[in-house]
């Protein structure tokens, strides 16, 4: 690096520090609890860099990364794309800020890290994967394993990176509900019976030394019947440490499965702790994202963190964000943690109007004026803007800051002019961005359905009753909403998140719908609303990272060694070409034949016709199949439908296609 570039990024750090440091003590002011994060002026091709290495200045060598810088940066250079943020899971976190974004920019990036690193800190399935992380030290070290063995005589670099892509393949094919341990520890208590087998034939012992040292039940096991012992003894689906514990190589000169070779073994091994350190990343994507999102704007906007001349700078990068085509992460979460804001909130008000004297839940429209109800709850204006009544400011008043009061008035050197939220505390924040009153959320509270009304009166335990409207509302717990936002953080990852918050209620505010693939016109249609179908589908985006459900099913495959994985069908077929190559690279790993058992849909012609002149669409047949490669060729044949029973779908389905098109 040169001196004058050096210099110029120091500069620009020495400009951040104060934004960093204010951010932080706003979003803890706001109940967040980050990691500590270290900030970085990088370049923009260092940017582009660490994009293309996940957030981390050093990987393992391997072609895919300067694959991915290539894309990246010429994805920057003819689309127009800008790099605002890229932060890991790490304590302490490190986050990247390119020197070239305005400064704007810069705090958008920053409000948005510090609440990525809350995400990181308190969400339990960060935790369950990463304890105490170090990644960036871990991630180094295993580019140096990587690197010694690559740059070994005696062991051919082509090889490695080869071997490295044949475990790429299967980096996702890991357990995400279950903490990480060892291949070996993960294996514990399965009766790897195939090894055994072959070993014993390796021996070449007679009949008659078989059965003095082994018992007939034992044998009978062995025997190539088609019924021998399986293991697992359920069904696994962390594939890669299967392989780990049972796989071998496949030797192309003699034909046969070898053992790995020690560097085979823990590459492999490697690189699955790294599958599992990012699994909770690709686990959370709409939750962290938005989370990280919503509290920016909360920062940015809300609370003036953008001055007045970077507020239109910082509308235009909040619009990109959050306007970017297809199934945007960021949009998607930001919406849905703003609805478990507000439905929490509505419900604490609600909850309150339920046990004032006279009101039950059949005549809340009429015994209720909303419209008053929401000018009650608004924000105190000695919350609402503390400076200007700070002379009236009551020490005492859980809503305000006691020391940073007592320091002000002492005449301490606090820009309580330009950060007005020193004066609040957490009590006091939550009033002054109270949700329900504002704009866009003003009809929230009025939408309430009798149903709500009815399930939350049946649940109401009998309390204190309140002796007027106005008693219940000062009552409220304006802290309810974020409360409750902390508490789904801690819990849940994307599939569940949708499962419990993507209601009838916020599909139609948010109109969405989905749209499928239709044979009899041979394009995609939009398809349905109906908010059951909407979450059926989002959620076929985020189960498994939005891949198809592996797991090994037999190693010992009809008693020959061989590996029978099985696709765990959700009504979305394989794509054959797809499993095919995948199947290839499993083969290179377990070094014997491989199958795979799953489900698919077949199309008469005949009845496309008829369901095209009728409007409809046509009824698939599905078919159970195997698909098994020897290393050579390919072979498929029909399964009985018995054999994918324990594969099939029941309740989940996936196909939001109405039954009749119109």
């Amino acid at each position: 690096m040169k001196t004058d570039d050096r210099f110029h990024k120091q500069r620009i750090a020495e400009g951040l520090a104060e934004p960093a440091r204010e951010a932080n003590a706003l979003a803890r002011r706001l109940g967040l609890d980050p990691f500590e994060v270290n900030y970085w002026v990088v370049d923009y091709d260092e940017m582009n860099e660490l994009i293309a290495y996940g957030g981390f200045q050093r990987r393992y060598p391997h072609w895919r990364w300067g694959m991915s810088y290539d894309r990246q940066r010429k994805q920057r250079q003819f689309l127009g794309g800008k790099a605002f943020e890229i932060v890991n899971n790490d304590d302490p976190s490190n986050a990247f800020l390119q020197e070239s974004n305005d400064l704007a920019d810069q705090k958008a990036v920053i409000t948005h890290v510090e609440a990525h690193a809350d995400f990181f800190k308190n969400n339990e399935w960060f935790r369950m994967f990463s304890e105490s992380p170090d990644a960036a030290a871990m991630l180094e070290r295993h580019a140096e394993t990587i690197g010694e063995y690559m740059d070994d005589p005696d062991v051919s670099r082509e090889d490695v990176e080869s071997w490295i892509d044949h475990v790429l393949c299967l980096e996702d094919n890991v357990d995400q509900h279950r903490p990480f341990s060892t291949a070996l520890e993960a294996d514990e208590g399965s009766v790897a019976t195939a090894d055994i087998e072959e070993k014993l034939d390796d021996l070449d012992l007679s009949e008659e030394v078989r059965r003095e040292v082994f018992d007939e039940a034992f044998l009978d096991t062995m025997a190539d019947d088609g019924d021998g012992a399986t293991f697992p003894a359920a069904p696994e689906r962390d594939l890669l440490a299967f392989l780990a514990a049972h796989g071998k190589a496949y030797d192309e000169e003699t034909g046969r499965a070898t053992e790995y070779e020690e560097w085979q073994r823990e590459v492999l091994e490697l690189l699955r702790k790294e599958s599992y350190y990012f699994a909770p990343q690709k686990m959370t994507k709409v939750m962290n994202e938005g989370h990280a999102s919503y509290w920016e704007s909360k920062m940015m906007a809300d609370e003036n963190f953008a001055d007045a001349d970077e507020f239109v700078s910082y509308a235009d990068h909040m619009a990109q964000v959050l306007g970017s085509p297809g199934l945007n992460p960021y949009k998607l979460g930001f919406e849905l943690w703003q609805y478990v804001e507000n439905r929490r909130n509505r419900r604490e008000v609600i909850e309150r109007l339920l046990r004032v004297e006279g009101v039950t839940w059949r005549n809340v429209g009429e015994s209720v004026d909303f419209e008053s109800v929401l000018k009650r709850l608004e924000p105190d204006p000695a919350v609402d803007d503390p400076v200007g009544h700070l002379d009236a400011l009551d020490p005492d008043d859980p809503r305000i800051d006691a020391d940073t009061l007592g320091r002000v008035r002492n005449g301490a050197d606090i820009d309580i002019e330009r950060y007005p939220w020193k004066l609040l505390t957490y009590e006091g924040m939550a009033e002054r961005h109270y949700s329900l009153v504002k704009r866009e959320n003003r009809g929230f509270l009025k939408r309430v359905t009798q149903g709500e009304l009815e399930r939350t009166a049946r649940y109401l335990f009998e309390t204190d009753r309140y002796g007027s409207v106005g008693a219940a509302i000062d009552a409220v717990d304006r802290t309810a909403g974020w409360d409750r936002m902390f508490e789904v953080r801690e819990s849940h990852n994307d599939v569940t998140f949708l499962d419990e918050f993507l209601t009838e209620e916020f599909v139609d505010e948010n109109e969405y719908f989905t749209y499928e693939y239709t044979h009899t016109t041979g394009d995609y249609r939009a398809t349905s609303t109906a908010a059951e179908d909407v979450k059926k589908k989002l959620m076929l985006q985020f189960t498994n990272f939005g891949k198809p459900t592996i797991a090994v099913h037999d190693g010992n495959f009809r008693n020959r060694n061989e590996l029978l994985l099985a696709h765990h069908y959700n009504g979305v077929q394989l794509d054959r070409r797809e499993a095919k190559q995948t199947l290839e690279r499993v083969f290179e790993l377990w070094g014997r034949p491989v199958a795979l058992k799953t489900i698919r849909k077949e199309f008469d012609e005949h009845d496309i016709e008829v369901a095209r002149r009728r409007d409809k669409e046509p009824e698939p047949t599905e078919r159970a199949k195997l698909i098994r490669f020897d290393g050579t060729s390919f072979e498929e044949e029909d399964l009985p439908d018995e054999a994918v029973e324990d594969i099939r779908a029941t309740e989940v389905d996936y196909d939001t296609k109405p039954d009749e098109w119109l």
